[in-house]
């Protein structure tokens, strides 16, 4: 990111949103200059305008951070779910801790449950893999050649707290079997050395579909 454009994302990230004026005086800019660098960072999708009401002569826009500008921001999510499991593995009984962790799959599969269950089982599988690779992880699905899939993650959504904690693969394996709507069985993994984690998918028993 050049520098000057960079100063603009700060302190919009800072202020919420600024003008043309704001930025000339934060930056010692010309409004030509500022125009400029916004012009390039709108193009990009790193800010939008709005216009300001009530102002005289030339319109005036109020400019903010997209969602994709948020993410260049680091965030501590990771650690802080390590840190939370580190937590409570030290303070929950085994059994009580796994509770905990499925319980987490639960959760993040719920909101979007309704539209999943609502489809046939092989667009239920190719939205849920559309749903993964929303999240930026990098996922495929394939046939296994004996009727069942494969469903391969080639990127660990959960970084260091699954190398920390191997229960947030079992989270992961039920998440993607509540998902599919499938027996989800993970065979091989990244935790382990290697260069994916592979989901073998089986028909989920008859009557029922797995839960966690």
């Amino acid at each position: 990111m050049q520098v000057t454009r960079q100063q603009i994302l700060d302190f919009l990230r800072e202020q919420s949103e600024g003008s043309v004026r704001d930025l000339g005086i934060h930056l010692d800019l010309t409004p030509t200059g500022v125009r400029q660098h916004l012009a390039v960072l709108e193009g990009e999708g790193y800010v939008v305008s709005r216009e300001i009401r009530g102002h005289v002569g030339r319109p005036a826009h109020a400019y903010r951070l997209t969602d994709t500008a948020e993410a260049l921001y680091r965030k501590s999510y990771r650690e802080l779910a390590s840190a939370l499991l580190e937590s409570a593995r030290a303070t929950l009984p085994d059994g009580l801790f796994e509770q905990v962790v499925a319980g987490a799959a639960e959760s993040l599969a719920r909101p979007h449950m309704d539209l999943l269950t609502a489809l046939a089982p092989p667009e239920r599988l190719e939205a849920a893999c559309a749903l993964l690779r929303s999240q930026e992880i990098v996922v495929t699905c394939e046939q296994d050649g004996v009727g069942g899939h494969l469903l391969i993650e080639r990127t660990c959504p959960f970084g260091d707290a699954a190398t920390t904690h191997p229960s947030v693969c079992g989270m992961h394996e039920a998440l993607i079997g509540r998902l599919t709507g499938m027996e989800a069985t993970l065979v091989s993994t990244l935790v382990d050395g290697s260069d994916r984690c592979v989901y073998q998918l089986a028909p989920a028993s008859a009557g029922c579909e797995r839960s966690v």
